[in-house]
């Protein structure tokens, strides 16, 4: 009986073990500050992009995030969102080349948007909104470097780039791909169905998760249940 009982803690500590590593690999696998939606048209106006920042601490909350605008390719007419229990930073820039637009020449940008104030608690996230007039035309992608700060200190530096046909990098900065520009209608049918597309792979994914963490569970019941029926079977020999 003793031997029966070794063998039913080893089986559910084993599947215990092994649902913690599906559930610890599944969210490092979408801990990086990503921005949403990934993908835009060129030149298109009047919309927002999300960043999305994950406390990865098992004991610090983030406290400080900074995000840096391209100002070679900057974003026009920049507007924050407000945010409860958070406090945003508006930095301007002067443009080294001035932008024409209908409106006039632009010659300063947003180049850097500082939240403080608020708390991301360990295994916790925010979404950080910004809306923008009018994104640029003449480039295939915008990168938004970024400092997380934790309140022990520590600083991750979101600003790595992967270059083309690169493995990821530890620390990627959030990119935001530029596809090629139609006229207005074509550019805003092409954004929805990239979105409608990301939103669709995002829920692929974690349905298929889901049912593996779901998989080893019931894989771990039964066994525990075969365990259980043998120990019992014993006891009533």
């Amino acid at each position: 009986m003793s031997s029966a009982r070794t063998s039913l803690r080893r089986i559910g500590l084993g599947g215990a073990l092994a649902a913690a590593a599906v559930l610890t690999a599944a969210g490092a696998a979408s801990a990086h500050v990503t921005v949403h939606p990934d993908s835009y048209a060129k030149g298109a106006t009047d919309g927002a992009l999300t960043f999305r920042v994950p406390d990865e601490s098992d004991t610090a909350s983030t406290t400080k995030v900074q995000l840096f605008l391209p100002t070679d390719h900057p974003l026009l007419g920049v507007l924050v969102s407000p945010h409860d229990g958070w406090t945003a930073k508006v930095t301007d820039t002067k443009l080294k080349t001035p932008v024409k637009t209908d409106d006039g020449t632009i010659t300063d940008a947003v180049s850097e948007i500082t939240w403080t104030g608020g708390k991301i608690g360990p295994g916790h996230y925010e979404d950080f909104d910004v809306a923008f007039g009018q994104l640029p035309d003449d480039t295939a992608q915008l990168t938004f470097k970024t400092l997380q700060t934790y309140s022990d200190g520590k600083v991750v530096r979101w600003i790595e780039e992967a270059a083309q046909g690169d493995e990821e990098p530890e620390n990627p900065a959030p990119v935001l791909k530029l596809t090629a520009a139609g006229t207005t209608s074509a550019s805003a049918s092409q954004t929805s169905a990239v979105a409608a597309k990301a939103s669709k792979a995002s829920a692929s994914d974690s349905t298929a998760r889901g049912l593996g963490v779901a998989g080893l569970v019931v894989g771990v019941l039964g066994l525990a249940a075969g365990a259980f029926a043998v120990v019992r079977s014993r006891r009533t020999q």
